[in-house]
């Protein structure tokens, strides 16, 4: 299959798109066009895919990225099988699109990854108006719903599926376990690996590397929202934390090596109750204790394998108490890590559901061809309605 993956919003590194699903049509043998905002964002594709740069929709800036985004759907849309899309934004450039594919006699199949709850993460954005966002927020679900009437959709989360009247397969955020057996949690540093922003516990972080200072260091590693990023710049000037900024997925993984904990410090909000922090997940994978403010389906995760501490949200004293009780505790740090690494392995682990997505959009691409068949001769194939019934 030919894929047309874009994206106007994620960092073209992002783990979900590049380092899970990308690879995993790759390993497949597809061939894939990866269209994000490298020059945006500093990156540049990765040599085994063709990259196409576009511009980046940030903040209230979202109409170049748009065009840009319509313009290439319109030229590279029709030789593609499949076209994924991954931002919400990216349907607004659908409206005539499709027609004018269909009608070319083009039929890629076109899939939306609901990565977050849109409406919920308007909610947080601080260039949004505050009388703007309930209105604002139905106008999402109302696009939600038209959209699925529309397009494919796959979900990050199984609590995705209230916002929609159809069931759609999940594709959840899982990590890679590395091979082999991960050295043993130190005591002397913990990281954070991710966007950092004031919901996301920045601040926080900043605060806690005071506490902990100078027995145990904090090292952060993401790209940072701009209201947080001048506090986080001058903390690593003052030595307070060792701020990284982004860095490639397989870098940032490996700074997760010996690590005495990894940090989940988000604040209560509704976009992140329905969702699972895809670095608990990693933490546990690379055998690294956890701990997290109690954001429910991280604090299951903990409290189910025991693998880290809870600790409540906006609490910066509380953190660093439980780190410190990892300090003085070597059995309860070498059991959360052991714990938490057996955990990822037997039922967080990527690869078994890599093939799972791959099959799925390889099943939708032959739907939709076979579809377009039907449209041109009013038949259809028996293998192919047996397939269709299957996903349904």
């Amino acid at each position: 299959m030919r894929i047309l993956v874009v994206t106007v919003v994620h960092h073209p590194e992002d783990a979900r798109i590049l380092h899970r699903q990308i690879a995993a049509l790759r390993e497949r043998g597809h061939e894939v066009v990866y269209a994000a905002p490298y020059a945006a964002r500093g990156a540049r594709p990765r040599p085994y895919v063709e990259g196409v740069d576009l511009p980046r929709a940030a903040g209230r800036d979202r109409g170049t990225a748009l065009r840009a985004a319509r313009a290439l759907l319109a030229e590279r849309g029709p030789a593609a099988d499949v076209i994924l899309l991954h931002d919400p934004e990216l349907l607004l450039a659908l409206p005539g699109t499709l027609r004018r594919l269909r009608r070319a006699g083009a039929a890629p199949v076109t899939v939306w990854d609901v990565h977050e709850d849109t409406a919920a993460a308007l909610a947080m954005k601080g260039w949004v108006p505050r009388p703007l966002r309930p209105p604002l927020r139905a106008a999402v679900r109302a696009a939600e719903r038209l959209a699925e009437r529309r397009v494919r959709l796959l979900l990050a989360e199984d609590a995705y599926q209230d916002r929609f009247r159809r069931h759609h397969p999940v594709v959840p955020n899982l990590a890679s376990p590395p091979p082999g057996t991960p050295p043993p949690p130190g005591d002397d540093r913990v990281v954070y690996l991710g966007q950092l922003s004031r919901a996301r516990g920045a601040l926080e972080l900043i605060a806690l590397a005071r506490l902990l200072a100078p027995a145990v260091r904090v090292e952060a590693i993401g790209t940072a929202d701009p209201d947080v990023r001048d506090a986080l710049a001058a903390a690593d000037r003052e030595g307070v934390l060792r701020w990284y900024g982004f860095l490639p997925n397989d870098r940032a993984l490996a700074r997760l090596s010996g690590a005495l904990a990894g940090l989940s410090l988000l604040h209560d909000q509704p976009n992140y109750r329905h969702s699972r922090p895809t670095k608990v997940v990693e933490y546990m994978a690379h055998g690294v204790p956890v701990v997290t403010t109690p954001t429910p389906l991280a604090a299951e995760l903990v409290e189910r394998h025991g693998c880290g501490l809870v600790v409540p949200y906006r609490d910066p004293t509380a953190a660093a108490t439980a780190i410190r009780r990892l300090v003085a505790d070597t059995g309860l740090r070498l059991r959360a890590a052991r714990q938490g690494r057996q955990a990822a392995v037997s039922e967080l682990d990527w690869h078994p559901r890599a093939a799972d997505f791959v099959d799925l959009l390889e099943l939708w691409a032959k739907e939709e061809t076979a579809g377009a068949g039907t449209a041109r001769t009013g038949r259809r194939g028996d293998a192919v309605a047996a397939a269709g019934r299957r996903v349904r």
